[in-house]
């Protein structure tokens, strides 16, 4: 060992050499040059522990002092024995409580608190504790409103360091922690190990009321607002409430117009980035989501959980006027509208009034004869686009709804629906004048014209009236002399169907 002094007598300076490493003992006067440093160390406290030199921040005083006795020359470590511990690997401190060891003692006396719960430090604004000094003065940052770390790039500010470098990693795209299952990679470890609980199907966290169980607390939490009824986050714009910050903040930018997400192939904007993901699918005509039980295909993970529903019959939506259900909460609020008998869009062709805009859309491609949709088969083109599917299935053949009491199949399930009511000897179209009832709305509605006496289909030859459209159709082939109706063993043509039906017994 070697022992000499600074051009200070007051600073005395122990210099121990260790394979190539030099450490220094120090202890300070009140010469020029320590009055220096000591006005560093004030000026990185002013600055709460922020290096007034080279801005690096510490969760104590204690570092931050160590570390600017660095900008000075000095390497303050006290004890090369203890230093040395960090390439040995030697932990001779050991916990008698749980086994666990330690390079030092102070790092075990830290550790103790765990096992006694002290927590040593209190914030004298809310009174909460702390096992650890660094801790409170992090915490106090919280009550001054300070965020120290700022992102050079988005001008994003943190309260703590580990924020800050998580944020930097979504600038650089690094994802350092990977899942061996399904490669997916992500920022933080954290996140990962939630990420985990997919594959092993684990759900700890159980909301009492209803049972449901979650991946994540948070997801609880948010849950449980469902419960509660709480909507702590109100648009002032429209005192519209909502439960989560993230739809709130989605919300704000219908207010400000504000799209930030934009297709790269046709220049379409979106409010959200999920949107953005699902519009793509328009572009790669990709349907990546397919139904197990019919095979069908959709591009959006939503829909496919709204068609599983119909599957299962679930309707989880219930009409609190009515008790009416639904599949979904867009179906439910579209109902709940005729309650409050609200129709605020006005056809701009006619006095006709409609609740919803999409309902208004579709009533005035009558007065623009606008048919959009062709099928590419045959070419006939449709108002809608549900009108050219429906189309389709004649053109495909599918019959998709099959009765289970009788086998027989339909293309639409809403003549599935009607078909059921024969098994059922439903009737639910009631005639109030004679009390007659029906199984179809189409032939209430034909009835009806009986009692009014209303006839509103006439032939432009004779002047003829009739109450279906049908039976016109029926009466114009007098005048044009087609028999639509053919034998097929003799050849003969009939005008009505029943007519053929007799002749067949000829045969």
């Amino acid at each position: 060992n070697i022992h000499t002094h600074c051009k200070h007598q007051d600073v005395h300076i122990l210099i121990l050499s260790h394979e190539n490493q030099t450490f220094f003992n120090f202890h300070l006067g009140l010469t020029e040059e320590n009055k220096v440093i000591e006005e560093l160390m004030e000026a990185g406290k002013k600055h709460h522990d922020t290096c007034p030199q080279c801005g690096k921040s510490f969760s104590c005083e204690q570092s931050l002092n160590l570390h600017m006795k660095f900008h000075c020359g000095m390497k303050p470590y006290k004890n090369l024995n203890e230093h040395m511990k960090i390439h040995s690997d030697e932990k001779p401190h050991t916990c008698d409580q749980c086994g666990k060891k330690f390079r030092n003692k102070g790092n075990l006396n830290t550790h103790m608190k765990i096992h006694t719960g002290a927590m040593p430090y209190t914030c004298d604004q809310c009174g909460r504790k702390f096992r650890h000094k660094g801790n409170l003065n992090t915490h106090m940052r919280f009550h001054a409103g300070e965020k120290p770390f700022a992102c050079d790039q988005c001008g994003k500010n943190f309260r703590h360091k580990g924020n800050y470098n998580d944020h930097m990693k979504i600038h650089t795209g690094e994802k350092q922690y990977t899942c061996e299952q399904c490669a997916k990679s992500f920022i933080q470890k954290g996140q990962l190990s939630e990420h985990m609980k997919i594959h092993t199907g684990e759900k700890q966290y159980t909301c009492e009321q209803c049972a449901k169980s979650f991946i994540q607390k948070g997801q609880l939490s948010e849950h449980m607002k469902i419960h509660t009824g709480e909507k702590p986050f109100t648009c002032e714009e429209c005192g519209k409430s909502f439960r989560k910050s993230n739809v709130f903040k989605v919300h704000l930018r219908t207010h400000s117009r504000e799209r930030i997400y934009k297709c790269d192939q046709c220049s379409k904007t979106f409010f959200r980035a999920d949107f953005l993901k699902d519009h793509m699918t328009v572009h790669t005509q990709e349907r990546p989501y397919i139904c197990s039980l019919c095979a069908k295909s959709f591009r959006q993970m939503g829909n496919l959980k709204t068609h599983l529903k119909r599957h299962s019959g679930v309707k989880d939506h219930i009409c609190s006027e009515c008790g009416k259900t639904f599949f979904t909460v867009y179906a439910l609020k579209k109902h709940q509208t005729v309650h409050a008998g609200e129709k605020p869009n006005q056809c701009s062709h006619s006095d006709e009034t409609f609740t919803w805009p999409e309902y208004l859309e579709i009533h005035e491609t009558i007065h623009t004869e606008d048919k959009p949709h062709t099928c590419d088969q045959c070419g006939k083109k449709f108002r809608l686009k549900g009108f050219l599917y429906e189309h389709m299935k004649i053109r495909t053949g599918a019959m998709p709804y099959t009765c289970d009491q009788c086998g027989r199949k339909f293309r639409h399930k809403g003549s599935l629906n009607t078909h059921m009511r024969i098994h059922t000897g439903e009737k639910p179209f009631t005639c109030d004048q004679c009390e007659k009832s029906f199984r179809h709305k189409g032939n209430y509605n034909d009835h009806i014209k009986i009692h009014t006496g209303e006839k509103p289909h006439s032939c432009d030859q004779c002047r003829r009236s009739f109450i279906q459209k049908e039976h016109l159709k029926k009466h114009t082939s007098i005048h044009t002399g087609e028999k639509p109706f053919t034998c097929e063993q003799c050849g003969k043509g009939f005008l009505k169907k029943e007519r053929l039906k007799k002749h067949m017994k000829i045969h």
